[in-house]
């Protein structure tokens, strides 16, 4: 397996794994809240908890699906702020990252 087809596989797995994570969240949102008012506090404060993860999810998906386009258009590994190469090290914690460690920070 060459370089760029071990480093889409390791991205389309994650990116599975990402959106099976999502669909479980989903699932368990459309579970109707209990009847019990005391129940449905409980619950809905747990909602309020899953639709935080399923947005934080949904946007770990797109970071991974964009990294796949770059990935096929060849400019996976170029930070897509300044042009330059973002480090092996960075991508090999976060594969999704497009942006440089220069970059990111300046972001914060």
């Amino acid at each position: 397996m060459t370089g760029d087809a071990a480093l889409k596989a390791r991205l389309e797995a994650q990116l599975a794994e990402l959106e099976e994570r999502l669909e479980r969240v989903r699932a368990d949102l459309a579970v109707p809240l209990n009847p019990d008012f005391s129940e449905r506090a409980v619950e809905a404060e747990d909602d309020d908890s899953l639709e935080a993860q399923s947005q934080i999810l949904a946007r770990e998906i797109a970071s991974f699906r964009r990294a796949l386009a770059r990935l096929e258009k060849g400019t996976y590994g170029e930070c897509v702020r300044c042009g330059g190469r973002i480090s092996r090290k960075r991508l090999e914690a976060r594969p999704e990252a497009a942006l440089c460690i220069a970059c990111a920070s300046a972001e914060r």
